[in-house]
């Protein structure tokens, strides 16, 4: 059978789990599982080449209406904590605090949509990007999902007492945030007809985001896993993850010469920027790789994982040997999976391997066939 993206699941990355109240966690069960991975993440992380292996808990709920609810929120992740345990893996899951894309976009005015059953929408958006930028922003903190998300990180510290990883809630890169807020063909348009206009306004959310995300960092403390959101994080990792999905739609002089200032700008701020998008990059991959200071790149590598998955051809080559980790997600069975990181490994990469092996039994089985392939 042709290996294709299959459109009736609503999350296709996601795992079924049970949740627990924090109460009935066993939380040094996890700090024990979680400080043995850690040498290996460290040790990773200083090298020029090598191979993790993370099994990605992402439950689908925590991504859709129980975003909204904290303790709902918590109770999800905490049981995914729980079943990551059972499956063989090199990096720990994580807490995330997330609300939705939306969250930069408040400082913006704009409120959320909320749909039955739906993740959050940016409820409405400006017609140009001059009026965008115009606009009188205020503090992301200081509006309610700002206030709401900040109320998140200090729960989720308070009712596992510190003692769990935990990555910053999931703010986009400034070229999304700004896609959400102004009318796309405007939006676009402007980088032919007003790139200084576009220059500034994506400065201007660079700012917005480091003051923010720089709350969190203090809140979080030494329980802070980086880069965060849909990465494979550590507490020996460094980076801050931006999901920079629209940049898909921007020729390489526009995205070099308009847009890596301000996602180069958010990262620097914290040690570095992390790229994710969402389809097929492939064909920018040389380029992106190339953005100051970046630590870490996220692509889909199956059908199973995106309907528009990167082809493997063009990343060996423009990573290798650059110190930059490929986070290569797989969404398959454990020859699909392999077939894969054959075509991805080359010596001098630094590669996660992202797993989503149903049982345990699998995942022992990739995992070892992972790092044979990439002695």
């Amino acid at each position: 059978m042709k290996e294709q993206f299959n459109y009736t699941l609503k999350d296709a990355q996601a795992t079924a789990v049970t949740p627990i109240a924090p109460e009935n966690f066993d939380t040094q069960k996890y700090v024990d599982h979680e400080q043995s991975l850690l040498e290996r993440c460290a040790d990773f992380w200083k090298k020029d080449s090598g191979v993790l292996v993370y099994r990605r808990m992402r439950v689908g709920e925590v991504f859709a209406e129980d975003s909204a609810d904290m303790k709902k929120s918590l109770a999800w992740q905490l049981g995914a904590l729980e079943k990551s345990m059972l499956f063989k893996a090199d990096v720990p899951n994580f807490l995330e605090p997330w609300y939705g894309i939306g969250t930069a976009a408040a400082a913006f005015g704009w409120d959320y949509l909320w749909e039955p059953g739906q993740a959050p929408a940016v409820n409405g958006k400006f017609e140009t990007t001059e009026q965008a930028l115009n606009y009188a922003t205020k503090p992301i903190a200081d509006t309610p999902i700002g206030k709401h998300t900040l109320d998140m990180v200090e729960y989720f510290l308070q009712a596992t007492k510190s003692k769990l990883p935990m990555s910053y809630c999931d703010v986009q890169s400034p070229l999304n945030v700004a896609g959400n807020i102004i009318d796309t063909n405007n939006f676009l348009t402007d980088f032919y007809l007003a790139p200084e206009t576009v220059s500034a306004l994506l400065d201007k959310i660079a700012d917005l985001m480091i003051d923010f995300t720089a709350l969190q960092k203090n809140l979080i403390g030494d329980a802070l896993a980086s880069p965060g959101h849909g990465f494979a994080s550590s507490r020996a990792f460094t980076g801050f993850g931006m999901s920079d999905d629209n940049a898909v739609m921007i020729s390489p002089e526009f995205y070099n010469g308009i847009v890596a200032p301000s996602f180069t700008k958010v990262g620097n701020a914290f040690d570095g920027g992390v790229f994710h998008s969402c389809g097929n990059w492939g064909g920018k991959c040389a380029d992106i790789v190339k953005l100051p200071n970046l630590r870490m790149a996220d692509g889909a590598f199956t059908f199973g994982t995106d309907p528009a998955p990167n082809s493997t051809e063009p990343f060996p080559k423009a990573f290798a040997n650059t110190g930059v980790v490929l986070n290569a997600r797989m969404v398959g069975d454990m020859h699909l999976v392999e077939e894969k990181v054959r075509e991805l490994w080359t010596p001098g990469m630094k590669l996660i391997v992202v797993t989503y092996c149903a049982t345990p039994e699998e995942q022992a089985e990739v995992y070892d066939r992972i790092h044979e392939i990439c002695k």
